[in-house]
């Protein structure tokens, strides 16, 4: 009988996830003082296949800071033996990542259905979208805005009271297919507008005087494939031209600086820029909707993991934009309006100085083309869980977030003429 529950035990939780098991494998962090200690991690990553989770590739690594990377079971031996020769120090945040990616899971017994504190399969995303405008019409609108690599429907939810000439606010997840938690908040975030909407005063005001477009899921092909064959994908799924290696990264694909660094141009690394600038049918998805409503888009907030950080321009320069001074004041409100509930610290700048340097975002594709309030929140943890944040703390995240996306969003609406 126990080998039988044990076995139940195991195929629902294959249930929820097939391909890759990951078992064994680990995540090191590593402390980086030097120019030394970056060109030893450069070593380590040419001769042995390293997944970076932060900052995502070898070369965005700076002194006096940390580098998160995941470790295939068997390199393990050669990883700890290098470090330890080379006595750079490190620690070992996730001991067996299959653990940890089944222990994101409330319960191994799933309800059908969508679930606002659960991680939702894209179907069942989809087939919410489709719900949650046909149950609340007063206040939700859905439309298509394109089609993925693998032809997929983007879908694009207008949240607001109907009203003429509204200004409104472009929020997006699911930029990168492994950051689960970033998907969540924006369901949460609908959610919380039709649970609220002439219950609570400020949320009522916010709906009643702006509009919100919501994205909840832009890399939908990465986003199934990080259920179904590899949790730990980040790229989209579309082919590229003389490379075996799929995918590119949505957010090195946007025309923001997006020729201008050299770690962008391999096919096979998790950071690849694509072949030219929205060459990506889910950036241009993006992008078209956004420059069609610019004159309405006062503000652009994109979510994703992990970090709890909250970014503004400038990702390609370490010149400060025009309006920094505006930026700063908001993020430094926002994150301190975020910790009160739960204390949860979130520190915030802009990205190049704060994360690191990046290009072809779209948080500055989305400043460039003249949208002068725009953010990157990166979401819970700071690296216990990484990009496998349990479902038990879905709530919290998004609770917290919600607070600071709802101060934005009153900043935005008392800023705009």
């Amino acid at each position: 009988m126990l080998a039988f529950l044990i076995l139940v035990t195991l195929a629902l939780a294959s249930a929820h996830y097939s391909g890759e098991h990951f078992e064994g494998e680990k995540v090191f962090r590593v402390n980086v003082e030097d120019e030394n200690h970056i060109n030893l991690l450069h070593t380590l990553a040419s001769t042995t296949q390293i997944d970076f989770w932060k900052p995502d590739s070898v070369t965005q690594i700076k002194p006096h800071s940390t580098a998160d990377f995941r470790v295939k079971a068997e390199d393990i031996l050669t990883v700890e033996d290098f470090l330890k020769q080379n006595e750079l120090h490190y620690e070992v945040l996730i001991n067996n990542l299959r653990l940890v990616l089944e222990g994101q899971f409330d319960s191994q017994v799933r309800a059908t259905g969508h679930s606002y504190e659960k991680y939702n399969r894209w179907e069942t995303i989809e087939a919410w979208t489709q719900q949650v405008t046909s149950e609340n019409p007063d206040l939700i609108s859905r439309r298509s805005i394109g089609t993925t690599f693998e032809g997929r429907t983007i879908y694009l939810l207008k949240v607001g009271k109907a009203g003429q000439n509204k200004p409104a606010i472009f929020m997006d997840c699911g930029f990168h297919a492994r950051e689960w938690i970033s998907p969540a908040f924006c369901q949460w975030f609908v959610r919380e507008a039709i649970r609220t909407y002439g219950q609570e005063i400020h949320m009522t005001e916010l709906l009643d005087k702006l509009d919100f477009y919501v994205l909840p899921v832009v890399n939908i092909d990465g986003y199934v494939y990080t259920w179904t064959k590899n949790r730990m994908w980040r790229k989209n799924r579309s082919k590229n031209q003389n490379s075996k290696c799929i995918g590119t990264d949505l957010n090195r694909n946007f025309n923001a600086s997006w020729n201008s660094f050299q770690n962008t141009k391999n096919p096979c690394a998790n950071i690849y820029r694509g072949p030219k600038p929205e060459s990506e049918k889910e950036t241009k998805a993006v992008t078209d909707f956004i420059r069609s409503h610019l004159k309405s888009i006062k503000a652009y907030i994109t979510f994703h993991s992990y970090s709890q950080m909250l970014l503004f321009p400038y990702g390609y320069t370490s010149k400060l934009p025009p309006n920094h001074e505006d930026l700063d004041k908001v993020a430094k409100i926002s994150t301190d309006v975020l910790a009160t509930r739960y204390e949860t610290r979130y520190i915030y700048g802009p990205i190049a100085s704060t994360y690191y340097p990046t290009s072809g975002s779209s948080l500055d594709w989305a400043y460039n083309v003249g949208i002068k309030h725009t953010f990157a929140f990166e979401l819970r943890d700071k690296g216990k869980y990484g990009f496998l944040l349990p479902e038990s703390l879905i709530k919290s995240t998004c609770k917290e977030t919600l607070l600071a996306v709802k101060f934005i969003a009153k900043y935005i609406l008392k800023h705009t003429s």
